[in-house]
């Protein structure tokens, strides 16, 4: 881990950079390759395939820690070669074949799958907080040979499969089901003691996993990667560490105990498989598990186990800001408080960055579709520019693209494009078909966005965020920012509303502890917004906002309640 306590200006660009830790006979070696007809960069040093990852970083130091549970890496690996052999020997799992996971972060999670994706099955990240509906529409769509579920899962399972499914399912610290037959975990474990070696004839563009979006509009999407996909997004955020260490000229210390990250996040999203657990491994760093988020135990895991890194949603960085304030733990070992998948208020980054002298803010944007990996920026590179997501990724490229399809210049507005080796391979059951959501080689992200001459990167909006008012457009993130600036709102989420006149008209709901009223937030936006851009209706509540799974604002939760009368 770097030093941040004397931070220089950058003695070379980003490029040179890159340029110099990619070179012939370096550890990130970077080649051009051509895979699928796509031209991409590849490090010639990565694993082949994440079996390669795991079984080259086998320790015996701390792994996963879950309530007073503590696995090593060795046990883990052990438990998954265990359940491997059980998976191949007694439920007939081949290379190919769809094993879903559908649970809580319990370490079971994790076990399932690493031995799933070492004996070339495709693990399936079925999302924990689906309903029923949902949840039998992935399991029809992927056909999946095995499933392991939770209890809560295993009851909803219980009431939306077929009782002539041929499906094997696997009960993970849960109770038997007499509606639906299913294995113990435990008592598979028992039968199979063994922890023969695993036999591999996995290759890197062979398909990895399968998540599914998150379903916002219609049923989800199941998102398609390779093991080279994933290791390429797992390399890349080495690659962030040591770039910024080359361009600062910073000292690496070796601290006195492991690094450890806070899982707070769903293990069913890329922000908790790849950027907790999966990137764990060559970092051996420990994985602290939380059933659930909540901010005080959040600081009391901080504090007991030496936490030094903390990525998660901005809601659930705010949490955790606002909860320091009042506490009385020492998070003095955590060194990065990181955050991903929305935006961040300015003013929540100037918090993290005066916390303390040594822990920096940090923000990345990325997707499904990229494998988490797109953009990043940390320390004073994203403390002096709040509202931008960072640099390019170096085996990514990243365009904008005008309504026309026209490549737009430096600082202009657009959509955003990318393409790059970490791209997922396609979207399950529609892996043949030429998508809409691709130009050419580029995928279509529907974030509005600018790329600023010096290659930092500002998502503006979704494209279907967009409120058109009378013809004027309206950026509902430009608007939350605005709102966000005001030292008593803790949240807002802004959104449009029917109007027959104007079509749509700009809406906001805020999270406030103080008794701020309509009249004082709107005074408060004249002169930081144009008179169109200020919400119409502004619903103001003393709670949290509704979030997803990821402690994403659920914005068209929070307009139904806005619209649905009392």
């Amino acid at each position: 881990m770097d030093n941040n306590s004397n931070m220089n200006k950058a003695t070379i660009t980003r490029n040179q950079a890159i340029e110099k830790l990619c070179a012939s006979g370096e550890i990130y070696e970077l080649n051009s390759t051509q895979i699928n007809d796509r031209n991409v960069k590849v490090f010639k040093n990565a694993p082949k395939t994440l079996n390669e990852l795991y079984f080259s970083n086998s320790s015996d130091l701390d792994f996963i820690v879950y309530q007073d549970e503590r696995y090593t890496f060795s046990q883990i690996l052990d438990l998954s070669t265990q359940l491997a052999n059980t998976m191949t020997s007694e439920l007939g799992i081949r290379k190919g074949d769809r094993v879903g996971i559908s649970m809580r972060n319990y370490p079971e999670w994790s076990i399932a799958f690493i031995a799933t994706t070492s004996i070339g099955a495709i693990a399936v990240s079925l999302n924990a907080l689906w309903g029923p509906k949902d949840l039998k529409f992935a399991i029809d769509d992927c056909d999946p040979k095995l499933l392991f579920v939770d209890q809560e899962r295993l009851t909803n399972l219980s009431n939306v499969i077929n009782k002539e499914n041929d499906m094997k399912v696997i009960r993970v610290r849960a109770e038997e089901n007499k509606d639906l037959f299913s294995y113990c975990w435990k008592e598979l474990f028992s039968r199979h003691p063994n922890f023969n070696a695993l036999e591999s004839n996995i290759t890197a563009d062979d398909d990895a996993t399968i998540i599914y979006t998150s379903g916002t509009t219609g049923f989800p999407k199941g998102v398609v990667s390779t093991h080279r996909n994933i290791i390429h997004a797992l390399m890349s955020w080495e690659l962030e560490i040591e770039i910024r260490a080359l361009r600062y000229e910073l000292d690496k210390q070796e601290l006195p105990f492991q690094e450890a990250m806070l899982l707070a996040v769903p293990l069913f999203h890329v922000s908790g498989s790849h950027v907790v657990l999966l990137a764990s491994f060559r970092n051996q760093r420990k994985m602290v598990c939380m059933y659930k988020w909540d901010a005080e135990e959040g600081l009391r895991l901080i504090q007991k186990e030496k936490v030094t890194s903390f990525i998660a949603a901005p809601a659930i960085t705010g949490d955790l800001v606002n909860a320091y304030d009042k506490s009385r733990h020492d998070i003095s070992t955590l060194l990065i408080l990181g955050g991903g998948g929305a935006h961040r208020a300015p003013e929540q980054v100037k918090e993290i960055d005066s916390l303390n002298e040594i822990i920096m803010p940090q923000i990345g944007w990325g997707m499904t579709e990229t494998n988490a990996i797109g953009t990043s920026a940390i320390g004073d590179a994203y403390a002096d520019r709040p509202s931008s997501c960072g640099e390019c990724s170096a085996v990514l490229q990243m365009r904008i693209v005008s309504e026309s399809g026209a490549e737009m210049p430096n600082g202009e507005i657009g959509e955003l494009q990318v393409k790059g080796t970490s791209m997922f391979r396609g979207y399950w059951n529609k892996l043949d078909e030429k998508l809409d959501c691709f130009d050419g080689d580029w995928f279509k992200t529907g974030d509005v966005a600018k790329i600023n001459p010096d290659g930092f990167i500002y998502i503006m909006d979704r494209i279907k965020d967009l409120i058109i008012r009378g013809g004027e457009n309206v950026s509902c993130s430009s608007v939350e920012y605005a709102l966000m600036e005001h030292p008593e709102i803790v949240e807002a989420c802004v959104y449009s509303i029917p109007d027959v006149r104007l079509g749509e008209l700009v809406a906001a709901t805020i999270y406030t502890k103080s008794k701020l009223t309509e009249h004082t937030i709107k005074s408060f936006l004249k002169g930081k917004l144009a008179n169109f851009e200020i919400p119409e209706a502004i619903k103001i509540s003393s709670v949290p906002l509704q979030r997803g799974a990821s402690g994403k604002i659920t914005k068209r939760l929070v307009q139904k309640a806005a619209l649905t009368p009392l």
